[in-house]
């Protein structure tokens, strides 16, 4: 028996599908992601990788993609911790750890001196998944900071201290959106820096002064440092100006653009209100399946020279 041509109308009972429809399309691309992620291993690295994830500008992605990084990275069988520098604590709630006001935190670490192994928590999301959590203390660091001595190291001393004694394949810190102390320690305690880029209007608005920011950095307080990720987000390919964007970051930073770009997904949006990353709260979603591809491409990729 002759079997129906993959681009030609089928009858199913009454209900008529067409594979060259788009929404066709779109679950055979889906399912062709998911096959080609489950059946790939990736690459640990061969020293802690440590990522800054920043964006001076508010509302692109920045925390969504460390939560998202963090359990992708984790699912394919990596150590990976997270570090919640913001005092708003949205990366602890989205991957479901305690972080109410007392509880031992990142605070108690940049602020007191305490070891990162006295407030870390395991995040139930997936084995391997750590994370140190923020508290609403945290608001007022900035301020105890300016008096203490190398106060823009202790992030770093402690990270260091601890990589000596855990192991641990990828360390990915959320910081707040503006360039104070709290930040200054996230990108002295980096090696790398990811920038995630909103695929809206105005989203190359303030990159510029956050580049020579970081350059000020590097060449002052932690020579190691450098860009090697630019990460799109919120892309809606139904709009010209999505691709204009896409087209223009990808212009300016050919090498450090990764090809996977995030799209905008109301799964993305939905699962930190069920304190989960897009990866375990819809893992066939296609948010879900961009951060797995985002995620090997930064594994492959390996450490830049």
């Amino acid at each position: 028996m002759k079997q129906p041509d993959q681009d030609t109308p089928t009858e199913v009972g009454e209900v008529s599908f067409d594979g060259s429809t788009p929404l066709a399309r779109e679950i055979q691309d889906l399912a062709r992601r998911r096959q080609a992620i489950a059946s790939t291993t990736l690459p640990l690295p061969s020293r802690t990788r440590i990522f800054t994830i920043s964006n001076q500008k508010g509302g692109v992605g920045k925390t969504t993609t460390v939560v998202n990084l963090a359990a992708a990275l984790a699912k394919s069988g990596a150590r990976v911790l997270a570090i919640d520098l913001d005092p708003q604590g949205n990366a602890s709630t989205a991957l479901s750890v305690e972080h109410r006001e007392g509880t031992p935190s990142v605070y108690d670490v940049i602020v007191n001196d305490k070891e990162l192994e006295e407030v870390i928590q395991k995040s139930p999301e997936f084995d391997g998944l750590f994370v140190i959590p923020a508290t609403i203390d945290l608001a007022g660091a900035e301020i105890e900071l300016v008096s203490m001595v190398a106060r823009e190291q202790r992030l770093s001393r402690a990270l260091s201290r601890f990589l000596d004694e855990f192991d641990i394949d990828y360390v990915l810190i959320d910081c707040p959106p503006s360039l104070g102390l709290l930040t200054i320690n996230a990108f002295v305690a980096a090696t790398e820096v990811l920038i995630p880029i909103q695929c809206e209007y105005y989203a190359l608005e303030g990159l510029s002064q956050l580049l020579k920011n970081i350059q000020l950095i590097e060449r002052h307080l932690n020579p190691k440092l450098q860009v090697s990720t630019i990460l799109l987000t919120m892309y809606d390919s139904r709009t010209n100006l999505a691709h204009q964007v896409a087209a223009d970051v990808r212009e300016h930073f050919p090498d450090e653009v990764l090809d996977t770009i995030i799209p905008r997904s109301v799964r993305i949006s939905e699962a930190p209100s069920y304190g989960q990353s897009v990866i375990s709260y819809d893992a066939n979603s296609s948010g879900s399946l961009s951060y797995l591809e985002a995620a090997a491409e930064i594994a492959r990729r390996g450490v830049p020279r």
